[in-house]
């Protein structure tokens, strides 16, 4: 639901604009509010279900959410839109560490471990991909109000699924800890702006005033936050979680990782519909190879080698295949045949970031304590929804700069030398993307070290995952 979200709104933007009389100025917001409620309050999410209890949380989160989608999908003005999707943003905070914990305290055993996390692993890389086809052909078909509507029966069904086959897990009243509300108000503060900041620069530009106070007042508050941590005996992020170098080192390979994939679904989106004329189905389905991909090397090749191989033996050459594939993009033109250039460079990227995105996921709760697994979830959570921010503004700006320069020396009112600007202004951007995935393949082999410990590939139990952390 989180992940297919962050995609299938945008493919129904342009007719909720039309049909709530939305102002171009203020159709951001659509996403805006999603994005700065969700990455804003997913540290105080997670240690919200350490404290009181995974599973209470994550059926309060599934409600919330889909509450809030049926509220979206009744909306009758921008402002009723606009609160909805900050709602959603609030539950989702709520519902992604949930998520990511139960699934840590349920799977202790190593080879189950690995196979839980090959799903999920699938599924964070592939639900955007998913998104933009169910967004194209809810709109197509039905109306843009359905993007909504489909939370609904999603969450109802998992819901009652929860809270029939998950453990009772809060903590007693007696023995619950106090919430940090200054880590609380500090980080949670830090993370909004940071997110507030890289989505108006997609439309104020990197220089302009609000978008730099933003992000300085963000860092800083964030460095408040680090201090008033590590003096606060219960804090909301611990900060030996952190100092983990496997944890850190995966949450920053994935929100690099995240910079660069957002990047290209947003320039792919556009190339498929506007240069090549693709319907919104059309291009939703260009992506299914994509998707395939990342399930079949998360869900299928990394879940068997997690636990026979040191996990940068995964990321790296997977972050390199990625690269890989951006690199085969940067070749695109107005006239590149689908089948020759895009869809071998999808099968790429999507086998490459599937062995990425599983390993680092279970990495960010792997010997974490029971009590803590939230907090330790909200990590790479905040890692991918900063980097996915940080990603659609930095490297649209890149293209557009792009185009602007190739139009500047030519004739901009020809309509083939404006495609030919376009297409130029995505091939700059995919590269640069292309060095954010090597950058992190970097990353990703001086910081993890991890290694299986000895007999995990047989399973020998959960004594073997606490023996598994470097």
């Amino acid at each position: 639901m989180i992940v297919l979200d962050a995609t299938i709104v945008n493919i129904a933007l342009p007719s909720a604009q039309h049909d709530l009389d939305i102002s171009n100025g203020n159709r951001q917001w659509v996403i805006t509010a999603y994005t700065l409620a969700f990455g804003g309050l997913l540290l105080l999410g997670g240690r919200i279900g350490d404290l009181f209890g995974r599973k209470r949380t994550f059926i309060i989160g599934l409600l919330g959410f889909a509450a809030a989608s049926c509220l979206g999908g009744f909306a009758t003005s921008g402002g009723m839109l606009f609160i909805a999707r900050a709602l959603q943003g609030a539950f989702g905070a709520l519902l992604a560490p949930s998520a990511l914990a139960l699934l840590s305290i349920t799977f202790r055993d190593p080879r189950e471990r690995a196979t839980a996390f090959g799903v999920f692993g699938a599924l964070a890389g592939g639900g955007a991909a998913i998104g933009l086809i169910t967004g194209g052909l809810l709109t197509e078909y039905l109306d843009w109000r359905w993007c909504l509507y489909v939370n609904g029966p999603i969450a109802l069904i998992t819901a009652l699924a929860a809270f029939r086959l998950l453990h009772r897990d809060h903590i007693d009243r007696s023995h619950r800890v106090r919430l940090d509300l200054p880590g609380a108000v500090f980080g949670c503060g830090g993370l909004l702006l940071i997110v507030y900041g890289t989505s108006e620069a997609v439309s104020r530009g990197w220089s302009d005033w609000l978008v730099l106070t933003a992000l300085c007042v963000g860092a800083a508050l964030l460095v408040v936050f680090a201090q008033v941590e590590r003096r606060t005996p219960h804090a909301l992020l611990p900060t030996h979680l952190v100092r983990d170098r496997n944890r850190s080192g995966g949450a920053l390979s994935v929100g690099l990782a995240v910079i660069a994939m957002y990047g290209l679904f947003l320039f792919l989106t556009y190339y498929l519909q506007v240069i090549k004329g693709y319907s919104p189905i059309r291009a939703g389905v260009s992506f299914l190879p994509m998707t395939a991909a990342i399930v079949v090397s998360s869900a299928g090749l990394g879940s068997r080698l997690m636990t026979r191989v040191p996990t940068r033996a995964l990321m790296v050459p997977g972050l390199l295949l990625g690269a890989g594939g951006m690199a085969w993009l940067t070749q695109l033109q107005v006239d590149s045949p689908y089948t020759t250039l895009v869809l071998p460079a999808e099968v790429l990227l999507g086998f490459g970031l599937g062995l990425v995105f599983m390993p680092a996921i279970s990495l960010a709760t792997l010997g974490v304590a029971p009590e803590e697994t939230g907090a330790a979830s909200a990590i790479i959570n905040s890692a991918q929804q900063v980097g996915g921010s940080i990603g659609t503004a930095l490297l649209n700006t890149i293209a557009a700069s792009a185009t602007a320069t190739y139009l500047a020396a030519r004739n901009p009112t020809d309509p083939l030398v404006q495609a030919q600007g376009a297409v130029h202004g995505y091939a700059v951007a995919t590269t640069v993307a292309m060095g954010i995935l090597l950058l992190a393949a970097v990353v990703a082999f001086l910081m993890i070290n991890h290694r299986p410990a000895p007999g995990e590939a047989e399973g020998k139990g959960a004594a073997a995952e606490a023996r598994a952390v470097v």
